[in-house]
């Protein structure tokens, strides 16, 4: 028989149950509005203004496939508008129309609260530790190449 594993030891399984729990709050605090994905995009139109698609897959670590479809979700709720760039027929830019405005001060409160409750057993410097790994964990070389890869 072998050893028992200590699944805490691994950070992977800590990063998978910590999006499960994410997951369920963002369900439980905004339900079917949006996904936590489509307030990402909601929230980088807001600060990018007329941003073009592939940018916004960059800036959002997300394959263009997937872009592509959640842009096409957000048109058909009126809340982002994709024109093409006229110096260059194949960039789409993105523009949050005044619905898209709308929503995303309706979501923005929520979304507080998720992280409010996700981060709640935390003290305040230990909350600002855990982002600051992540986001070196996140924007590390490595990290970067394995994303490139996918």
């Amino acid at each position: 028989m072998t050893a028992p594993v200590d699944l805490a030891q691994y950070t992977g399984y800590l990063l998978r149950r910590a999006q499960q729990v994410h997951a369920a709050l963002w369900q439980s605090e905004v339900g079917q509005r949006a996904t936590s994905v489509q307030f990402g995009v909601l929230s980088m139109l807001s600060e990018h203004p007329g941003i073009d698609q592939v940018t916004l897959c960059e800036h959002l670590q997300t394959d263009r496939s997937t872009m592509a479809e959640l842009i096409s979700r957000l048109e058909k709720r009126d809340e982002v508008t994709r024109t093409k760039d006229e110096t260059d027929r194949r960039r789409n830019i993105l523009t949050l129309t005044p619905q898209g405005e709308r929503t995303l001060r309706e979501l923005r409160p929520q979304a507080e609260r998720v992280n409010e409750i996700l981060t709640a057993g935390l003290g305040e410097n230990d909350q600002r530790e855990l982002q600051r790994l992540l986001v070196a964990l996140l924007e590390s070389p490595r990290m970067q190449g394995a994303l490139a890869d996918e």
